[in-house]
């Protein structure tokens, strides 16, 4: 059974990405759904050593992700981590105010979080409207965290809150893996929104830069 499953695994990689090994980096041939590997959660550093190598990078190698390292970030970021839905990172009341977005090179995609996949968005190299300093763009991932209004009097206040934990746990997991990583708080917001189609309420909150 799970060398059926493993097999599965590797042709639909293969469709995708032109590949069969999930460990090397991603060809990204087409702009379609990303279907997103379920994540190792017996790899990794133990969590002391991981908080003693956490830190900030803004010098990144231009090669893409492996699809597992694509896959367990967003699942860290701001996955479902149990079977009642409730998710990788806390938010007050279980409301989950941020939707999570990656800009790749070839496009910008939704990350559906009960689906574990990358959705298309639009299609195009929009790195540089992920940030305003110059690594953006060299950078293989941007993690694009992004609230939607909940009334006109939203103030965004419990997205800002979250967004600390999805960068946090991404953080993590980088230090764990030997990624590199930084958080920003700025993006060519407002035509990145209209790109994506986001204009009418929705707020930018943050990205997060990651990459080898």
């Amino acid at each position: 059974m799970r060398i059926a499953l493993l097999s599965i695994v590797l042709f639909i990689s293969t469709a995708i990405f032109g590949q069969s090994n999930p460990n090397v980096p991603m060809e990204l041939k087409t702009f379609e759904t990303i279907k997103l590997l379920a994540p190792d959660t017996l790899s990794g550093k133990p969590l002391m050593q991981t908080i003693s190598r956490r830190k900030s990078d803004r010098q990144f190698d231009s090669r893409n992700l492996s699809l597992k390292h694509l896959s367990e970030i967003l699942w860290v970021a701001n996955g479902v981590n149990r079977a009642n839905g409730k998710r990788t990172v806390p938010s007050s009341m279980a409301r989950y105010p941020l939707q999570t977005y990656a800009v790749l090179s070839n496009g910008i995609y939704f990350y559906n979080v009960q689906k574990h996949q990358l959705e298309p968005v639009v299609e195009g190299n929009f790195q540089k409207l992920a940030g305003r300093q110059s690594f953006v763009e060299t950078a293989p991932l941007n993690l694009l965290y992004i609230a939607k209004a909940r009334g006109e009097n939203d103030d965004f206040n419990a997205a800002f809150m979250d967004s600390g934990y999805c960068g946090q746990n991404v953080y993590l997991y980088c230090a764990s893996e030997g990624l590199k990583t930084v958080v920003r708080a700025s993006a060519q917001e407002s035509e990145l929104l209209k790109v994506m189609g986001l204009e009418t309420g929705y707020k930018f909150i943050l990205a997060q830069s990651v990459g080898y």
